[in-house]
């Protein structure tokens, strides 16, 4: 047993910080690769790795986990450390993460500005952009130089806040401990988390107990505890050894419904609700609800509805952006649920960046209950993933064929993810691309077009005969890279009178479209696909988060393409070449 433990996030961080600093040192791409794909694994397999060990499991068995990596992955777990990264740590300031964090900064700039300017810090990254410094280097341009300096600005305001799938998982751990504790009958996570928002500033927790001094000490005697920052009888806050704050808090049976909706927020709906309340006389707060002294609603969160003659809403509706009128007028929509979804269109392979065989990936689409699975693996532009060539595609495609006439309960979709280029052609000539069921379009270079060229860039692909939906339609990366500058409404216009498809990618990272577009897209009548992008057997949890995002932007099962059964899919495709 560590005396800290180890989460997938950190092992995840580990390894990437590991493939940046080798790159960063001109290492072999191929090592390089090796790194990023164990910490893709790492981050999507959903359980805990070092309950893994605990029960025996073989690391190596792990999707991309050789002998090498198993054991860098192992001493973490065991002493917290990695040798490995330890040494380049030797070679390399830790600062230079700092300027990886930077949006617009990869390796190959890191490398160049350490190697060529001696920079090694964001200090000294924000003190050369303003003296003209960078100016100096190739590719380094004034407009680059106003975006770093932007990006520093940005970064030096945000919010510390944490994507919802990694807080996820010590979500789990924690409402499983609370739970083990005698006398304690429910526990729930509320807050932002609770309604499904894509970062999260910390976990707030319901516990309903028959004592609630057992619940205080257990939270602070929590094996993860670094600070405890209050101690009561019935809340304590504790900061975890990664810095996340969580807050628990114990509530009597009658006032759990009342508590849970206050706590789940959002501080909008909260104030719309209590105003409805105090027109009918009544009293709305994390108590109950009250009628001069009198409690006459709360033990569960539909009371508290009713009590102001609504229906229950979902929490991801709860942001003040229309849900009560909504409830209302009895319009609130049916929300899209994770069995709704009939397949998957977007997900790779290992010819090129994905860690599976087709036949691997398809079994695991089976498993969570697919009926088909579209394999889009990247085009030849995209080098770095080792995109796919004609020659290459053309005998994919002939496997994929090989394979459906063997197979039963599944159907396998030719695809493919293919580069958008600058000037708004496909990285594929029309006559590879017409043998393919779907033809995912992506922005996967020159980020930084203005947005009228960004635009037209798109569009112009988008009118592609072949072209079928557009993948991670903005291009960001959620506490990484911003969002691309794109005129987003044009682009779901076009897509409606084109006839094509958008996506929202489940990658936790991405998470795009995200719900204000979803909500745009809907209006405009274009269907939206929920996709996995997986890279391997577990990234189909990807679709989990995927819903999630679809239910905050108001979607139901009509508006999402991949609820149709395979033949009204594959008519629906075949459309968007008409």
């Amino acid at each position: 047993m560590t005396v800290v433990r180890i989460g997938n996030e950190d092992i995840a961080n580990a390894l990437d910080e590991i493939a940046n600093l080798l790159e960063i040192d001109n290492a072999n791409p191929f090592r390089v690769r090796a790194y990023r794909n164990a910490a893709r694994t790492v981050r999507g397999l959903g359980k805990n790795l070092e309950t893994l060990v605990q029960q025996g499991r073989d690391l190596k068995s792990l999707p991309g986990i050789g002998r090498d990596l198993a054991a860098n992955i192992e001493q973490m777990l065991d002493t917290g450390h990695m040798a490995a990264l330890e040494e380049l740590h030797k070679k390399f300031p830790a600062s230079l993460e700092d300027l990886l964090r930077i949006s617009g900064m990869g390796p190959k700039r890191v490398q160049a500005l350490y190697h060529q300017l001696g920079i090694k810090s964001v200090p000294q990254l924000e003190r050369a952009a303003r003296s003209g410094r960078l100016c100096e280097l190739p590719g380094f341009g004034s407009k680059l130089q106003q975006q770093i300096l932007d990006a520093i600005a940005a970064q030096k305001v945000a919010e510390v806040r944490w994507p919802r799938a990694q807080a996820a998982m010590y979500a789990e751990q924690l409402v499983g401990y609370l739970k083990s504790i005698p006398g304690v009958s429910e526990v729930l996570v509320t807050g932002s988390y609770r309604r499904g928002k894509e970062t999260v500033g910390d976990l707030d927790i319901l516990v309903t107990a028959a004592k609630t001094d057992p619940v205080m000490q257990s939270i602070i005697a929590y094996q993860d505890v670094k600070q405890v920052l209050s101690a009561g009888s019935t809340r304590s806050s504790v900061i975890l050894e990664n810095g996340l704050q969580v807050d628990v808090r114990a509530v009597n049976q009658q006032s759990l419904g009342a508590a849970l909706h206050y706590f789940t927020g959002s501080k909008a709906h909260n104030i719309q609700l209590r105003r409805l309340g105090q027109k009918r006389g009544l009293k709305i707060n994390e108590y109950g609800v009250f009628k001069g002294k009198r409690h006459v609603a709360g033990n569960t969160e539909k009371q508290v509805f009713r009590s102001v003659g609504l229906p229950w809403i979902p929490p991801e509706l709860r942001e003040g952006g229309g849900a009560i009128d909504a409830a209302r007028r009895r319009a609130l929509p049916q929300l899209i649920e994770r069995d709704d979804l009939k397949g998957d269109l977007h997900t790779h392979t290992q010819a090129t960046d994905g860690q599976a065989t087709i036949e691997e990936m398809v079994n695991a689409a089976q498993r969570h209950g697919l009926r088909y699975i579209a394999i889009t693996d990247h085009s030849r532009h995209l080098t770095v993933a080792h995109g796919l060539d004609r020659k290459r595609l053309l005998r994919q495609i002939e496997h994929i064929d090989r394979i459906n006439e063997a197979i039963k309960g599944i159907t396998v979709l030719k695809g493919i993810e293919v580069d958008i280029l600058e000037d708004g052609s496909l990285d594929l000539p029309d006559a590879v691309l017409a043998r393919l069921d779907l033809v995912i379009g992506a922005v996967h270079s020159r980020f930084q077009l203005p947005r009228k060229k960004q635009t037209e860039r798109i569009l112009r692909a988008m009118d592609d005969r072949y072209f079928s939906m557009l993948a991670h339609p903005s291009g960001r990366l959620i506490g990484a890279r911003q969002a691309y500058d794109v005129d987003m409404e044009r682009l779901v216009r076009h897509a409606a009178e084109r006839g094509c498809f958008l996506e929202l990618n489940g990658q936790p990272q991405r998470l795009d479209l995200n719900d204000v577009y979803c909500r745009m897209a809907q209006e405009h009548g274009v269907l939206i696909s929920i996709n996995s992008d997986a890279h391997s057997v577990a990234g189909f949890g990807n679709l989990d988060h995927g819903i999630v995002q679809a239910r905050r932007g108001w979607l139901s099962k009509k508006d999402v393409l991949n609820t149709r059964p395979v033949n009204a899919l594959k008519r629906l495709l075949r459309q968007t070449r008409s």
